[in-house]
């Protein structure tokens, strides 16, 4: 069962109210809890076009990492030529040390099921899909069970809601790796091809699976569409950041005593989700978090009073990313896990562009040359430019948020990285480097 982190009564709950259920897949439980209400107020009060409307009111953005606006992207598919578009809820958590996705389609399968029925409605689908890394066999079986009860019970599936709208949803296990994250790369695998990315535009919404209009959404972001139809889209709009208001799960782990998922408002205060996860272990101290997942920045406690969005994150050489929020005390080594996370990276790039390919490769080398004792006067200057190339020729979000782990380093904690670089030492006894002594010197 995912571990639901305690939160200030103030805060609302629209993700992880019901979290804990005996049964999530119990539907009459869940209709009484709210479930599949949005849905019919879209269908019967608000219309295609409105339910759009109302989504671009309530100011919702993508929950994914990119924070793009969930309105222009399904009113861009609903515009699209083509008879046939598909909406596609992406439940391949790539991030291996994050559960944030699976948590909600594990204890919220019907907000998930019904956020696709709305989409699909709003923008004219008929198929839809819910991709679930397939490691997560309970999240599926719940997610096969909450479709199979929702279609029989005239919620989805044939003329639903007697709209003479049909709404097919059905859920997709998929292998992969870490790029499958990506929507172009996700929708690749749906089809059965090799993972890699595409050059935008055309997006998704104008030409993606199978070249239809599609519409790909975050499950968490999916997962709130039902209660802002539902409960308006000004009571959404006024929680949180006024820039991208509502709320959002956030993974804290680490070296922390109470490790879980808590859902925040946006524009919350990193320090106040850190101290939700409890005290540091016991007689160490808060060095640095890791905020955005493998291709997150590491930023010190100095930055803690940054609030969790996407401007603010970006700003500090952070992002969104996978949700996760990864606490160190003085015990770890900042250049052993820069490098450790770049390296994680270039391992996991799908190789379809040189910068990806070849530059992240040789980021992770630099990291490794200080940790091992064998840097190179120039490693700071190349570091940072070749970061730059690499973010400047990139073809997809991947190669630009790579070099975080190193650059937010560089940014941060030059002093850590200078040890390690001019006097092949770790303050931390992480890392080992090779002494060289000069010529003449004493031992």
């Amino acid at each position: 069962m995912t571990t639901l982190l305690a939160t200030p009564s103030t805060w609302p709950r629209i993700l992880t109210a019901g979290f804990g259920a005996t049964d999530p897949t119990d539907l009459d439980a869940a209709v009484a809890a709210g479930a599949f209400e949005g849905l019919t107020r879209a269908v019967r009060t608000h219309g295609p076009t409105g339910t759009i409307a109302l989504l671009r009111a309530s100011g919702l953005r993508g929950r994914g990492g990119g924070g793009f606006p969930t309105a222009d992207k399904w009113d861009a598919c609903a515009m699209a030529q083509g008879a046939v578009r598909h909406v596609v809820a992406n439940g391949y958590e790539s991030d291996p040390a994050t559960h944030i996705a699976r948590g909600l389609m594990e204890e919220r399968p019907y907000a998930v099921v019904e956020g696709v029925a709305i989409a699909a409605f709003a923008v004219g689908a008929t198929e839809s899909y819910i991709a679930v890394r397939a490691e997560y066999g309970e999240a599926i079986r719940r997610l096969e069970a909450a479709v199979a009860r929702a279609e029989a019970a005239g919620h989805i599936g044939a003329n639903v809601l007697g709209s003479g709208r049909d709404i097919f949803v059905s859920v997709r296990p998929v292998r992969g790796a870490y790029m499958l994250g990506e929507e172009t790369v996700l929708l690749k695998a749906l089809e059965g091809k090799r993972g890699q990315p595409e050059q935008r535009p055309p997006y998704p919404s104008e030409r993606g699976l199978w070249g239809r209009p599609t519409v790909v959404n975050d499950v968490v972001t999916l997962g709130a569409v039902g209660w802002i139809v539902a409960n308006s889209a000004d009571a959404y709009a006024a929680i949180g950041d006024p820039e991208a208001p509502g709320t959002t799960l956030v993974q804290v782990a680490g070296a922390i005593e109470e490790p879980g998922i808590a859902e925040v408002p946006t524009g919350t205060r990193l320090r106040e989700i850190v101290d939700l996860a409890g005290q540091m272990a016991s007689g160490h101290r808060l060095k640095a978090v890791v905020v955005g997942g493998p291709t997150g920045g590491i930023l010190p406690p100095r930055e803690l009073d940054t609030p969790y969005g996407y401007a603010a994150l970006r700003e500090v050489g952070a992002h969104v990313g996978s949700g996760s929020i990864l606490v160190a005390d003085e015990r770890a080594c900042v250049v052993d896990l820069a490098t450790l996370l770049t390296r994680y990276c270039a391992d996991e790039a799908c190789g379809k562009t040189i910068p990806c390919r070849i530059g992240l490769r040789r980021l992770a080398e630099i990291g490794q040359r200080a940790a091992s004792g064998h840097a190179r006067p120039t490693d700071p200057a190349l570091l940072a430019d070749l970061s730059a190339d690499i973010v400047a020729s990139a073809l997809c979000a991947h190669e630009r948020a790579a070099t975080n782990p190193l650059t937010s380093v560089l940014r941060y904690f030059r002093p850590e990285l200078d040890e390690h670089l001019l006097r092949s030492a770790c303050p931390a006894g992480v890392c080992h480097p090779i002494g060289v002594t000069p010529a003449g010197t004493a031992t």
